[in-house]
């Protein structure tokens, strides 16, 4: 097997990568990296009704699974019926809300 030689020394080469991070992480010095929670809290706001459908959805599945447990079928199967309207009118909050989304953005500038 041939080496291939990238012709700078080994410590020349780590000192320039040391250089260059150094550098980036001066540039990024004065940028806020957005936390999961300021993520989620932002993403709550731009489309509420999206949060409002998972907690149905799971609230229906929840309620559907106890009655199936507790022997009442008329009652499981009316909950999963539920569910499965929720989870349409999640999919449908999702499309509007990213259809709000970029909507709302401005075109590319040439």
């Amino acid at each position: 097997m041939a080496k291939v030689s990238t012709g700078t020394a080994p410590s020349e080469h780590s000192t320039e990568s040391e250089l260059d991070w150094i550098q980036m992480r001066k540039d990024f010095a004065g940028i806020h990296a957005e936390t999961t929670k300021e993520k989620m809290a932002r993403k709550i706001n731009e489309n509420p009704l999206v949060p409002i459908g998972c907690v149905a959805t799971l609230t229906a599945l929840g309620l559907g699974l106890w009655n199936f447990r507790k022997g009442r079928s008329q009652m499981s199967q009316y909950m999963m019926r539920a569910r499965i309207l929720a989870q349409g009118f999640t999919v449908v909050a999702l499309i509007i809300g990213v259809g709000m989304t970029y909507g709302n953005k401005e075109p590319a500038k040439k």
